[in-house]
C-alpha cells in the first residue's frame, strides 16, 4: 500500500483492477484548462477530477476560495471512480503535486489510507517512457466507504483562540512576498495569520519537480518545527490546496500527525475583524 508518495515505476506494477488513478490538472487562471490537457492526453485509466467542482464545496464569500467539500457529496464522487476499501489510489498532476495532494488529503479526510500522488506528476510519466491515451475509461460505480478521518482540521474560531492559547503552531505555505504581504493578487488584504510561520511548498520540491528525499524533508522541516512536534503544526495557505503538499511532505518524511486548516488565508482576511500580521 502506497500512503504518500509513488513512482512511475511503481505505478505501473500495480494490478490495474485495484488501482484508480485521478488526473487533478487545474490552474488556477483557468479553471477549464485541467479537462482539456486531460482530454489531449492523460495516464491510461485516468479520470479527471476538478479542483473548483470535485474537490472544494460552495463558496459563500467567508469560507475561503476553496472550503471543504460536503463528505457525502466527495464520496459519491469518488464511489463513481470505483474506489473501495481495497483500491489504491494514485493522484496527479502537472504543478508539482499541488493539486495532486489536495485529492490526496481529502481521500485520507474520509479515511481511505491507500492514496498517494505521483512523484514528478504527468512529466516523470512521460520521462519515464510511459504513454499517455485519449479514450475515457469507465469505472463500475462502487460505494465509497467513508471511515474515520486521517486528517484533522481547525476552523478559523479556534485559530482566532489560539492567538491567545497557543496550543499549536500554524505554517504557512504560500510564497516569502505573499506571507509578508508583499505583492498579493489572489485575495483581498495582505499579510499572515499573527505568529505563523512560512514554509513555501515548492521549497518541498527538488530541481526536477519531484520531492526532495524523506531525510532531506525531515532535516529541513525539523528546522521549521524548531523543537515542538508535528502535532502541534496546522497547515494554511492561502485557499486550503498548497497547505495539504506541506501535509503531505512532512507525511512523507515520516513526520506525522500534523493537521489542516482549510478555509486558510482567504477565509481568514474575509473577516475585517480577524487581525493580520505584515
Amino acid at each position: 500500500m502506497y500512503t504518500t508518495l509513488i513512482s512511475p515505476t511503481q505505478l505501473q506494477t500495480l494490478d490495474p483492477e485495484h488501482t484508480v488513478i485521478l488526473d487533478c490538472r487545474f490552474q488556477l487562471t483557468d479553471p477549464e484548462y485541467g479537462s482539456h490537457a486531460y482530454e489531449a492526453g492523460h495516464i491510461p485509466g485516468a479520470l479527471y477530477l476538478n479542483l473548483d467542482y470535485h474537490l472544494s464545496g460552495v463558496k459563500t464569500g467567508s469560507n475561503g476560495r476553496h472550503p471543504l467539500p460536503d463528505g457525502q457529496r466527495l464520496a459519491v464522487d469518488l464511489g463513481a471512480a470505483g474506489i473501495t476499501a481495497d483500491v489504491q489510489v494514485v493522484c496527479y498532476d502537472d504543478a508539482g503535486g499541488m493539486y495532486a495532494a489536495r485529492a490526496w488529503m481529502l481521500l485520507r479526510w474520509l479515511g481511505h489510507a491507500a492514496v498517494a500522488v505521483l512523484d514528478g506528476g504527468i512529466q516523470a510519466w512521460q520521462q519515464a517512457g510511459a504513454t499517455l491515451e485519449t479514450d475515457k475509461k469507465r469505472h463500475m460505480p462502487r460505494r465509497f466507504p467513508v471511515k474515520a478521518s486521517l486528517i484533522e482540521t481547525v476552523d478559523a474560531d479556534q485559530v482566532l483562540a489560539n492567538l491567545e492559547e497557543q496550543d499549536f503552531v500554524v505554517v504557512d505555505a504560500r510564497s516569502p512576498e505573499r506571507f509578508r504581504g508583499e505583492g498579493e493578487t489572489m485575495d483581498p488584504v495582505g499579510g499572515h495569520i499573527p505568529g505563523a510561520r512560512n514554509r513555501f511548498f515548492q521549497h518541498n520540491l527538488d530541481g526536477n519537480g519531484r520531492f526532495k528525499d524523506p531525510a532531506t524533508l525531515r532535516s529541513e522541516w525539523e528546522a521549521v518545527l524548531a523543537g515542538i512536534s508535528p502535532e502541534e503544526i496546522v497547515h494554511q495557505c492561502g485557499s486550503g490546496v498548497t497547505a495539504c503538499h506541506n501535509l503531505l511532505a512532512m507525511e512523507h518524511a515520516g513526520l506525522t500527525g500534523s493537521r489542516l486548516y482549510p478555509g486558510s488565508w482567504s477565509e481568514w482576511c474575509s473577516d475585517p475583524e480577524r487581525p493580520v500580521a505584515r
